[in-house]
């Protein structure tokens, strides 16, 4: 792509000659027009596969098999919408998973 050296308009191809679209300067022979596009490899996000990665919050619960006073803890609506949702623990030091219902 090349622009005028007057106005600085887009010069466009013609039968024979070059003009620029702004203010008709005339510029011999035609102007062959190329692009060209650098892409840059970008650095690939990381995808966590491990299934254990735990993103819940900690509270204080004693786990009932090793007896550890940490868990994740988490709560779904498993009965009728007017009864107390369950609350899950898992145990952060052995895995170990219970509910407790209120």
């Amino acid at each position: 792509m090349e622009f005028c050296p007057k106005c600085g308009g887009l010069i466009i191809n013609k039968k024979k000659n070059s003009q620029c679209m702004k203010c008709g300067h005339t510029i011999k022979g035609i102007i062959k027009i190329k692009s060209s596009e650098k892409i840059e490899k970008k650095p690939e996000v990381g995808i966590i596969k491990d299934k254990d990665v735990d993103i819940f919050p900690v509270t204080n619960a004693e786990c009932r098999k090793c007896k550890n006073k940490e868990a994740y803890f988490w709560t779904i609506q498993t009965r009728a919408g007017d009864e107390a949702e369950t609350r899950f623990f898992k145990c952060t030091k052995c895995k170990y998973s219970w509910r407790e219902y209120r």
